[in-house]
């Protein structure tokens, strides 16, 4: 039956805030008069997941340590928190750029044509450069592939721009380019979430300018992406154009983020000091002896994206296996869930199940999610907000229509 009285809106006034009339009889409405005899669907989650690799000289370790633990990693993923996992995964590194200063006052400027946001070949047993630029979690060979694809060597750029590789890597042209013109054509899918993961020891250096306002000196006791950071771009506006990341089909792009990067430690904290070894001052985080800058950026960036910091370790530590599956458990977790057969929106109600068994009860009209509506062949999409945010742990999601009887 329909809902026109006050008395039916009032009752189910925590699952519809419509005002006291059908929503079945507004202009243009699409809300059945009667209940749905096909429950709406939960489609698979996809997600893209982008390695951004520190491949500069002091990055060997680091790598091993990542490749050493990806066996984890890769399973933590599989196994999903209650929704189907479909994922592929690339990497590219964190040279776009270097420029130096030398003792003269000369600048000499280096550029890095084969990497500046390309995603790097995967490479076969004999680790050579293979045509595949990204490897999906269907393949039976992925966690090896993987592995070989994160070590990424230590030739690259000592001016660590991990942001400005990921924007270049994402956005036009790269991201439309086909592959063997070495483009980075067909990685992004649409409909599929993207996650960044920045694995570095250095601050971010990042600028869309070229060459870069910042250059790198001599003094090693100086971090100049520090000291000169004010010249850099933004990390709000970088955040920002990573936010406002579409598909071809023009739907927001979910986009998650998470670094391995030069943060203290014991509490994640990003603070500068110095240390003396071997005659040579080196500028460090406070608390990561192996770091190479105090993480002001990386800490930033990562802050922006999750300001409970649930998504950012320290690149210190003596072992990867608990970060990475902090990272995929995260990654299996989406804010956002495409629907197919929800007929209209505010008659939706998202039951998310919680570890401890309890269940989180969601709806439109509360503000618990946005609705973004299908378009053409792209389904319609539901984005968690406040109360209803996923977490880590969750065991199940469900989309019922609500309906009188």
């Amino acid at each position: 039956m329909k809902l026109h009285t006050c008395a039916h809106l009032l009752s189910l006034s925590a699952l519809l805030a419509v005002g006291c009339h059908s929503p079945v009889d507004d202009d243009g409405s699409t809300v059945p008069d009667s209940c749905e005899a096909t429950p709406p669907v939960v489609a698979p989650q996809k997600t893209d997941i982008l390695f951004v690799i520190d491949n500069s000289g002091s990055m060997t370790e680091e790598q091993q340590g990542i490749a050493t633990e990806l066996p984890a990693f890769v399973a933590a993923l599989k196994q999903g928190s209650g929704v189907i996992q479909d994922f592929r995964v690339g990497v590219i590194t964190t040279s776009v750029y270097q420029r130096q200063r030398v003792a003269d006052g000369t600048d000499i400027i280096r550029a890095f044509p084969d990497q500046e946001g390309r995603l790097q070949p995967v490479k076969d047993e004999a680790k050579q450069p293979t045509g595949e630029r990204f490897i999906e979690s269907s393949d039976p060979d992925l966690l090896p592939k993987f592995q070989r694809l994160v070590d990424q060597g230590t030739s690259g750029s000592g001016q660590e721009a991990p942001f400005e590789a990921v924007r270049l890597a994402v956005a036009s042209p790269l991201a439309t380019q086909p592959p063997e013109e070495g483009g980075n054509g067909g990685f992004l899918r649409d409909d599929a979430r993207l996650l960044v993961v920045v694995v570095s020891d250095e601050e971010d250096c990042s600028s869309t300018q070229r060459p870069p306002p910042v250059y790198l000196g001599q003094d090693r006791a100086v971090d100049s992406c520090t000291e000169q950071g004010d010249k850099l771009t933004p990390v709000s506006e970088y955040y920002q154009a990573f936010q406002g990341l579409k598909d071809s089909r023009g739907a927001s792009r979910e986009v998650l983020w998470a670094t391995i990067g030069p943060v203290a430690l014991t509490d994640k904290r990003a603070e500068v000091t110095t240390t003396t070894e071997g005659g040579v001052t080196y500028v460090r985080n406070v608390d990561c002896p192996t770091s190479y800058g105090p993480g002001y950026r990386q800490s930033d960036m990562a802050k922006s994206f999750d300001a409970t910091r649930a998504n950012l370790d320290s690149i210190c530590k003596p072992s990867y296996q608990q970060t990475l599956l902090d990272i995929a458990e995260l990654a299996t977790v989406a804010q956002s869930v495409a629907v197919v057969n929800l007929p209209d929106p505010r008659l939706a109600v998202v039951y998310v199940t919680r570890s401890d068994g309890s269940v989180q009860t969601c709806t439109a009209a509360n503000g618990d999610f946005r609705y973004e509506p299908p378009s053409g062949d792209r389904s319609a999409r539901i984005f968690f907000l406040g109360p209803c945010l996923r977490r880590v742990g969750d065991t199940k999601v469900e989309v019922k229509v609500l309906c009188a009887g």
